[in-house]
């Protein structure tokens, strides 16, 4: 069987952190779908350390409602994907924006590549699995 390409992995990932998610609430699918549409144009307005520290801060300390459990599985989502062992951006970090913080910028400009990669498949299958929220809704 022949090795699967960047690409594929990517999608994989994505169609994966999707179906773990969904036996999560109504409510909490659609927080999350509606978070992982804004996150890619968040990344390419602010940069991926502020627009990841956003995604904390929405969650707060302790997150008890969906709406913060979804900002926070979000940079879960992210955090996996790029600190994941063997070929990670950072390979088996504990705490990204600590790495994002602590690494030379082209770690930091890749890393903001792939988190936007990444995201383009896990968009498209939040939103072909997930709830739109109502027009809106946050």
């Amino acid at each position: 069987m022949a090795a699967r390409t960047l690409e594929q992995r990517r999608a994989e990932n994505a169609l994966a952190r999707v179906r773990e998610l969904e036996s999560r609430s109504e409510l909490f699918r659609k927080r999350y779908r509606a978070y992982v549409d804004r996150m890619g144009p968040a990344i390419v307005m602010n940069g991926l350390g502020q627009a990841l520290a956003m995604e904390l801060a929405s969650a707060g300390a302790n997150p008890c409602h969906d709406d913060e459990r979804a900002h926070r599985e979000l940079y879960r989502s992210l955090q996996a994907w790029l600190c994941r062992e063997g070929d990670g951006v950072y390979p088996g970090a504990a705490d990204l924006l600590t790495e994002i913080a602590g690494q030379p910028e082209e770690r930091y400009l890749l890393a903001q590549a792939e988190a936007l990669a990444w995201l383009e498949w896990h968009k498209k299958f939040c939103r072909a699995f997930f709830p739109r929220g109502e027009e809106g809704e946050d």
